[in-house]
């Protein structure tokens, strides 16, 4: 692999309720990553514990117990870790994705909040505000959660601002033809930005025996990577599960070239 050529993977997993149990679960898929060649390792939204928790009781801050522990896994394995937590923002809290290793650490606040399909996230989560990048290997990657995958143009924005991927942490809510939104939704974000989507949910919980709220998004699996022109290059399906890519910066600039969505894109 060139300088120009990082590989990610993603850690499909079923969260539990406790942030300690978590961290135990996450330490042994970022082992398995990092011995398949991973510089970047992705788990999913709510990874420190999953929505129909009490989520203002587990909210830690970014310098807390539990992301100063995802940070020395990270330095373990010299890796960045992308995982999805919650810090605590008055009566509510933000829902984070923690980047941690390589000299980073950091986290994203989620901007667009899942107050759709009978959900209202935003009565316990406060929203971000500022898209968010970062540098592993000379590779710009930016980052986003879940119901953002609904928004264009925050993945157009973060590949105008240099990002050469985009790491999407989710816990995606079941229903009829979720699955297939989910799938849909990735590969378009990918094609009218012209950049990897490394798209990582929660497993399935039935697939693990995890008992969640039914009516929290808890996750489908289906974590997929797809390449600049919305083609897939790995997928799981409902059950935990761990996919690679290696993120090319080059064919994020040929889908560019070729497609013009970012040189045409008018504005409004």
């Amino acid at each position: 692999m060139t300088a120009a050529t990082l590989r990610i993977a993603a850690c499909q997993i079923t969260s539990v309720a406790d942030p300690a149990g978590n961290l135990a679960l996450m330490e042994s898929w970022v082992r398995r990553a990092a011995d398949g060649g991973a510089r970047v390792v992705v788990f999913p939204e709510a990874t420190m514990a999953h929505f129909g928790s009490p989520l203002a009781a587990v909210a830690q801050p970014i310098d807390g117990p539990w992301a100063t522990a995802v940070s020395e896994l990270a330095d373990a394995h010299s890796v960045l870790i992308a995982a999805g937590m919650f810090t605590p923002d008055g009566d509510r809290v933000r829902n984070t994705v923690l980047l941690s290793g390589l000299g980073h650490h950091t986290g994203y606040h989620k901007i667009h909040l899942y107050d759709a399909f009978g959900y209202r996230e935003s009565d316990t989560v406060a929203p971000g505000t500022q898209p968010v990048t970062v540098t592993v290997d000379d590779v710009v990657l930016g980052v986003a959660t879940c119901y953002d995958v609904r928004f264009p143009a925050l993945f157009q924005q973060l590949a105008t601002s240099g990002a050469t991927a985009i790491l999407l942490p989710a816990s995606w809510g079941a229903g009829p033809g979720k699955a297939e939104q989910w799938n849909t939704l990735v590969r378009a974000r990918a094609l009218d930005s012209g950049s990897w989507i490394v798209g990582c949910d929660q497993a399935d919980p039935k697939t693990s025996d995890v008992q969640v709220d039914p009516g929290a998004p808890t996750g489908v699996g289906c974590s997929l990577i797809a390449d600049p022109l919305g083609g897939v290059t790995a997928q799981l399906a409902a059950a935990p599960g761990l996919i690679f890519a290696d993120v090319a910066a080059a064919a994020t600039m040929q889908a560019r070239s070729a497609t013009g969505v970012l040189t045409n894109r008018a504005m409004f």
